[in-house]
């Protein structure tokens, strides 16, 4: 077990040996971390959450209560995980029949948001910045900084890095941040 010195982690949480787990990273109540997991720097895990042992978690990244982060889960730095969301790890689960060989890798990019109560379906990859709104149903790949709403998830427009949504196509400036923007029909590029 690798658990950095300045990392906290409350008495009632568990943490398997073996888990690597970085400084400043914070683990609150009734918290379980398998022992293969990989938890980075600065991160914050809400009561009640779970890592499985085939699972990265980058730096700054902001788990909320009652999410289970299951194996083939990959988080990259600065990504917001609201309160009960889902990701899953089988796409056509039965209780009769063992699928773990089966796993599909999801792919969470930098800075991404998953908003409270939204399921992601393994397999997918959500592109850095992009922002799921809460209860959405993500079954398809998504684009950098695609605001993503409903069931099933579609785009409704696109989100600059600092979470403002922008609200215009070809050479947009985000008018919180100042950040410049090229947005097309079908992606949004950081200028």
């Amino acid at each position: 077990m690798t658990i950095d010195s300045t990392a906290k982690i409350h008495e009632s949480a568990i943490v398997d040996d073996g888990a690597t787990v970085g400084a400043n990273t914070r683990i609150w109540h009734f918290v379980h971390v398998s022992g293969q997991a990989r938890i980075g720097a600065g991160c914050s895990l809400g009561q009640n959450v779970y890592v499985g042992n085939d699972v990265t978690i980058g730096n700054n990244v902001r788990i909320q209560n009652n999410v289970s982060v299951f194996d083939a889960v990959r988080l990259e730095d600065d990504v917001f995980c609201g309160p009960s969301m889902v990701f899953t790890n089988v796409y056509n689960p039965r209780s009769a029949i063992s699928r773990k060989d089966e796993y599909r890798e999801t792919f969470v990019r930098r800075g991404a948001t998953l908003g409270a109560n939204c399921t992601i379906v393994c397999g997918n990859e959500i592109g850095s910045h992009a922002f799921i709104g809460a209860g959405a149903v993500v079954n398809q790949p998504v684009p950098a900084y695609a605001l993503m709403v409903g069931v099933p998830a579609k785009r409704k427009g696109w989100m600059c890095s600092c979470g403002v949504q922008l609200k215009s196509k070809g050479d947009v400036t985000c008018n919180d941040c100042g950040t410049k923007f090229n947005i097309t029909d079908e992606t949004c590029t950081r200028k």
